[in-house]
């Protein structure tokens, strides 16, 4: 049963009737005690009372002292232990009872309490910036712009630049037959120096804003290693590890030239001195020919005693589009050895030695015109040559002409200087002197006689 009630049960009782009414019984500890003692209880001091009542402190003191001077007014008085007794669980009508009683006013009329309302908190205000409040943000983040700069700078200095290569994407490549450069491609720094070390000194290209960097290296044929490193223009700081790149250029395969003789065959016997001599050549730019003298027809006229020929002369024949090479051989009588030798890029190569014998049948004369124009009239075998004819013919410097015949070939001249002889492969020359009109019969085994054929 609460204080309350008590005091009412008690009203009740002393009530002698109905008609009649009784002041409640004296509680016997005094209002400030009762005030004290059930702030004490409630375990709370008097700044806390204050915060949570919104009562000054002073004014709760002055209630549980029971110095009621100290307080503004009898109103805000009742206000006071209103507010007070509800705050510490007491009932407030026992409280203002007890209070007018200790007072000495119990007769005096119920005066209107005045309740103070607690405080309403005023509605948040909304974010305002004061100048002095933007000036201190734009200050904060400038110096946090600043700041990062520079630490940024500072992991610049302390952290060395970057260097790899994208292209090409592995150490080591083989690029094909012909290459002659490689652009080798990478990232680094935004503004690096990239600089590329190779066998025939170094070279360097700038990084772009991004990074990348590109470079353009001449290439020897085998391996090429390339060492990269980057440098910051800023620190003058190196890469830590290079990067290595291998670029191999294959040297080409070497091939030989190849040869076939077809013609003369080996161990044959011509009647003539004209030996064709042609074949197939491969890889090769030319072919050379070379003949070399073995000595004499065994039987053959006129070979006692007689010296070796001269040898001709090695002939060089280009090879055509398609391989082939020909040409004629102008032999004396004998037998000869035929060497012919391929050459290309790549080398050399000699063909088998072929052996000819040459026999000469009959008379086979070559009259060649040099250092001037000569008039001249033949007979062959004692008849005139349809060649010439019976008056003869004049022929130019550089002209050659050849007669062949069974027994005898005989050659007027109207300048025999400027008339050369070649007889059965072998070269007489020229007899006489050159604007000299003579006639020369040629009559193997017999050598050349002049004679006064007109």
């Amino acid at each position: 049963m609460t204080t309350r009630d008590e005091a009412r049960r008690g009203t009740k009782e002393l009530r002698p009737d109905a008609g009649r009414s009784a002041a409640p019984p004296e509680p016997s500890a005094s209002l400030p005690e009762r005030l004290y003692a059930a702030r004490e209880r409630k375990g709370v001091d008097l700044y806390r009372a204050e915060r949570d009542t919104k009562i000054r402190s002073r004014y709760l003191a002055a209630l549980e002292r029971g110095d009621y001077k100290e307080l503004p007014g009898a109103v805000y008085t009742k206000g006071f232990l209103r507010n007070y007794a509800l705050y510490l669980g007491l009932d407030p009508d026992e409280i203002l009872v007890q209070w007018r009683r200790e007072r000495g006013d119990n007769n005096a009329p119920a005066q209107q309490v005045i309740s103070v309302p607690r405080p309403i908190a005023p509605p948040r205000r909304g974010l305002t910036f004061s100048p002095g409040v933007v000036v201190a943000a734009l200050l904060t983040v400038a110096v946090l712009v600043v700041g990062a700069y520079l630490a940024l700078q500072i992991l610049r200095y302390a952290k060395p630049p970057t260097i790899s290569v994208t292209n090409p994407q592995v150490a080591t490549i083989t690029v094909e037959e012909g290459t002659a450069s490689y652009t080798l491609e990478g990232m680094t720094i935004p503004g690096g120096t990239v600089t590329v070390e190779a066998a025939g000194g170094s070279r360097q290209a700038n990084a772009d804003s991004t990074g990348a960097w590109s470079l353009a290296v001449d290439l020897r044929r085998g391996k090429n290693p390339f060492k990269i490193d980057a440098t910051d223009p800023a620190t003058g700081k190196h890469s830590d590890e290079m990067a290595q790149v291998v670029i191999t250029l294959p040297f080409p395969q070497i091939e030989v030239p190849t040869l076939t003789l077809d013609q003369p065959a080996d161990g044959t016997t011509l009647e003539n001195g004209a030996i064709p001599v042609q074949g197939t050549a491969s890889n090769a730019t030319s072919v050379s020919v070379v003949a070399t003298y073995d000595g004499p027809v065994s039987g053959s006229a006129g070979s006692a005693g007689a010296g070796p020929p001269p040898a001709p002369a090695p002939v060089d024949v280009p090879v055509a589009d398609d391989g082939t090479f020909n040409t004629p051989l102008q032999l004396t009588t004998g037998r000869w050895s035929i060497v012919v030798t391929a050459t290309g890029t790549s080398g050399k190569t000699t063909s088998p030695t072929h052996h000819v014998t040459v026999a000469f049948k009959g008379v086979n004369l070559v009259v060649a015109i040099k250092g001037g124009p000569a008039w001249i009239k033949v007979w062959v075998d004692g008849k005139l040559s349809s060649v010439t004819g019976g008056a003869g013919k004049t022929y130019q410097a550089g002209k050659t002409i050849a007669f062949t015949g069974s027994k005898s070939i005989e050659v007027r001249t109207g300048s025999s200087g400027a008339t050369f002889f070649t007889l059965n492969g072998q070269s007489v020359g020229a007899l006489g002197k050159r604007g000299v009109p003579e006639t020369w019969l040629f009559q193997p085994p017999d050598s050349a006689k002049k004679t006064l054929h007109q």
